[in-house]
Parts: structure tokens; sequence; C-alpha cells
């Protein structure tokens, strides 16, 4: 689907000027976890630091917007109808790039309601490696739309896979554990926020691969995760 899509963003305003915005939105929200993410391990935000990440979400919930409206208009012009299959895809696409930099935001928001320092355990360095995985395909998969790369897709949805099942099997640890309850629930927030944001990001990826009427919902029998070595 979406060599289709590309080649119609490419083809000229404003279906360039969709293209352009689509892509500022996912360096947004790869920006927006990396500092959500610092905040939520280093727990000690300055103001600017968590004005900043307000604004920068601002900015993504803006061109969702913009894109939405540049979508409606280039459909009410007479001849555009064949573009509706492409236009309705890119209005499910920003719908999961904005989620991604709302659950950014929440996860620098975790320290306010549970303050203490992480644990520098086995369970908080699972952790950090899922997030350094997820702001991995968050990077890598924003090139990865720009230039219609199947083969880098596929590893990336493996990726993100892999790191769900990851982030399910902490969250079982944990509660198991015997942390307090403040920082169980600090845990669980960020590993749950983790997966939810490599989720979304899978959205996107999938309309690499898969055709339009499967978009979100890439069938993962069609990419096994590869056993753990």
């Amino acid at each position: 689907m979406l060599r289709e899509l590309l080649s119609i963003f490419r083809s000229g305003n404003p279906l360039k000027a969709m293209a352009d915005n689509f892509s500022e939105m996912l360096k947004l929200v790869y920006e927006l976890a990396v500092m959500g993410g610092n905040l939520y391990f280093e727990k000690s935000a300055a103001p600017d630091d968590r004005t900043q990440i307000y604004k920068q979400d601002i900015r993504v919930n803006k061109l969702e917007r913009v894109i939405r409206k540049q979508v409606i208009g280039h459909l009410a012009v007479r001849g555009n109808s064949p573009d509706l299959p492409y236009c309705l895809a890119l209005m499910s696409l920003v719908k999961d790039v904005e989620r991604i930099g709302d659950y950014a935001k929440n996860l620098a928001e975790v320290p306010d309601f549970s303050p203490n320092a992480l644990p520098d355990d086995e369970t908080s360095a699972e952790l950090r490696e899922i997030r350094t995985g997820v702001e991995e395909i968050l990077l890598a998969g924003a090139r990865v739309f720009e230039e219609s790369d199947d083969e880098r897709a596929v590893e990336l949805i493996r990726s993100g896979q892999d790191l769900a099942q990851r982030a399910d099997a902490l969250i079982r640890n944990i509660a198991r554990s015997s942390y307090d309850a403040s920082t169980a629930v600090a845990l669980v927030l960020g590993t749950r926020y983790y997966k939810r944001i490599a989720a979304h990001m899978l959205n996107v990826l999938s309309s690499v691969v898969m055709p339009l009427h499967k978009l979100d919902y890439y069938d993962e029998r069609e990419f096994p995760v590869r056993a753990q070595g």
C-alpha cells in the first residue's frame, strides 16, 4: 500500500504538503519519546523540561489537525476521488502517531505520583533495554516509511513484537515482586507506555508491508518472532 501512497504524495501539492507534515510528526514524536523517557528514568525535571514536552505535544496535535484538513480539502476537489483510499489511510496513520506523543507525555508524568528513584536492579535494566529498542524503532521507522523499505519494515515489526513480549513478561515479574506500591505502579506504567508506543509505530509500519484493507491488522503469523538465542 505504501508505494501507491508515496507515489501520490510525490505527485505535487497539496499531497506533498501532507507528506511533509506527516514526516514532521514522526520526527516530533521520536523527540518526545526521548524527552519523556529521560524524565521518567531520571525523575529530575526542570520546569522548562516539562513545558517543552507539552509544547512539542501541542505541535503534534496541530499537525494532525492540519493533515486532516488537507485531506478533506483535497478530496473535496473534483477529480481527486481516486486518492480516497490513501487519504483515508493517512487519516488512520496520523492518529497512531498522535497517540505516540500522548504516551511519551504520559511517561514524563509518572514521577508526579511516584517520585522515588527506580530500583537499580534487573527489572529496571530490562525496562531500559525495552526503551532503547522502542526508540530505535521510532527513529528507524520514520526512514523506512519515507523510503518504503519493505525488508527493514519487516525487521522492525519483528523487533517490536519481541519487545511487546518482553514487556508482558516484565509486567508479570513486577506483579510477583516485593516492590512497594509506588515503585510497582511506576514500573508497570513505564513498561505499558513503551509497549503502546511500539504498537502504534508498528501500525504505521504495517502500511509499508500490508495491503490497504489490512492496515493496523498485520498478521503476526506473517512476521513470526524469532527465537531468543
